[in-house]
């Protein structure tokens, strides 16, 4: 009998576990406005992380091209015992270095700091390609518990940042000196500039909270292999060897047979197909849905984890500080949310998921023009409505996409194992062309031009 208490454990660990895939990354990310005042790079730091980040991309290479060649040699818990301990020592190790500087070529660089965040993106860029896999040994709701927890590795820090009080400011007349005059209110003949306020705690201690992140991910993960009740319910559950060896391969086919799990992901009007259209995975899906399906994960993640974050303060700035920080912590919350919904309304249809592609894709569009229109009178033509249209469609853009994106996850999940390893591989090839698409067109050709968070005309 399935005990609830058993489930409502694997649920939290799972969750646990996804938390801290990318809390590190995304943990620098928001930490940013602190951090770049102190050092020699100062605002360069985004466009060098953005290359650390596709530079890490080596190691789910690695890890891919192990599985395609070499299959069923890579067992992942190795790896993930590594790259987990590898990201508590180098986020550690980055509370206490990442001001230092080294003088390289005639000039002092954050070379600690930039060493430890490459190291970090390789840890985090690998576990796509390591913890969707592993996730393949526990029962298929426990997959969707994982996108919740990889929801909130970008959440958590973020609230967390905002109780540090990262870019919290208030705005002050620009010609008095000292003055704490808050009213953002702009009168007709008055400048006012933003005066950031002092966190409230250090750098160094936000980089100690993302390593004992990573030391609760690596907990998770031990007792989702240790714990008895977990690994019970692990072994009354095989469908996850979907890459056995050969020799037991038949029989594992049989068991799967009986195993009440094995349902069509897709309506048909056939209740049982009685051939395999394709040699992908289970079959399930012929050769042009199961690239459709691969293209629409490349594309989503494009979108949600590259080229729509380097543009989210040009299209929300001129609105105004509170319309900025209210869309990214709304579209923060969305992506665990459309997990949830994912969890309970899981709508496996391809012509749906074609459908909400779409839909989201336009979302960014209009995310886009916002933030490539420089004249910000344009924005405000609507006044109000106009701030509060920019931060909903943040909102349904996050909301759409991120439920495609799980989705896709739990139809792969029924594939095969290898299909994990290609899913993580594919999330992180579309988020690599979207960084490298969006690099010159933000830091080289400077297309889009931030707002002046206090002196806009329609402040939220």
């Amino acid at each position: 009998m399935h005990c609830p208490i058993m489930s409502l454990l694997t649920h939290v660990l799972a969750c646990l576990l996804g938390m801290g895939s990318w809390v590190a990354i995304n943990g620098m990310w928001v930490e940013l406005p602190l951090v770049v005042p102190k050092i020699p790079e100062g605002w360069y730091l985004p466009s060098y992380l953005t290359v650390l980040i596709q530079m890490a991309n080596i190691g789910p290479l690695f890890i891919t091209l192990m599985h395609r060649f070499r299959p069923g040699v890579l067992d992942e818990r190795p790896v993930i015992y590594t790259i987990v301990g590898l990201g508590i020592v180098a986020t550690l190790l980055l509370a206490f270095f990442w001001q230092h500087t080294v003088m390289v070529g005639g000039s002092l660089h954050s070379v600690p700091l930039l060493l430890l965040s490459f190291l970090l993106s390789v840890v985090d860029c690998t576990s796509s390609v390591t913890f969707l896999p592993f996730m393949m040994r526990l029962r298929p709701q426990y997959l969707t518990t994982y996108f919740v927890g990889e929801g909130l590795s970008g959440l958590v820090p973020a609230l967390v940042a905002l109780i540090q009080g990262v870019g919290v400011l208030h705005c002050q007349n620009a010609t008095l000196a000292g003055s704490a005059n808050t009213n953002i209110s702009i009168l007709a003949d008055e400048k006012l500039e933003a005066v950031y306020q002092p966190a409230k705690f250090s750098v160094q201690v936000f980089y100690v909270f993302l390593s004992a992140m990573m030391l609760v991910c690596l907990v998770a993960f031990i007792l989702l292999n240790y714990h008895p009740a977990v690994a019970r319910e692990r072994k009354s559950d095989l469908y996850f060897s979907g890459d056995l060896a050969p020799g037991k391969e038949e029989l594992n086919l049989s068991l799967h047979a009986q195993t009440p799990e094995q349902k069509p992901m897709i309506s048909s009007p056939k209740s049982v197909r009685n051939e395999p259209k394709s040699s992908f995975g289970r079959g399930t899906y012929n050769t042009l849905e199961v690239g459709f399906i691969f293209i629409v994960l490349a594309w989503v993640n494009a979108l949600t984890n590259a080229v729509l974050p380097s543009v989210q303060s040009y299209s929300c700035l001129p609105y105004g500080n509170k319309a900025y920080h209210l869309a990214a912590a709304m579209a923060a919350v969305a992506n665990p949310v459309a997990c949830f919904i994912a969890m309970f309304m899981p709508i496996r249809s391809l012509v749906f998921m074609g459908v909400l592609t779409l839909t989201g894709t336009g979302f960014a569009a209009y995310i886009m023009a916002m933030a490539a229109q420089t004249d910000t009178s344009l924005k405000c033509l609507s006044g109000h409505a106009q701030c509060v249209m920019v931060v909903l469609t943040w909102i349904f853009f996050v909301l759409s996409l991120s439920y495609v994106n799980v989705i896709i996850g739990i139809i792969l999940r029924d594939e095969c194992h290898s299909a994990l390893v290609w899913c993580g591989a594919v999330v992180q090839l579309g988020s690599m062309v979207g960084a490298v698409s969006m690099f010159p067109l933000v830091s080289v050709y400077g297309i889009f031009k931030t707002g002046d968070p206090c002196n806009t005309k329609c402040p939220l």
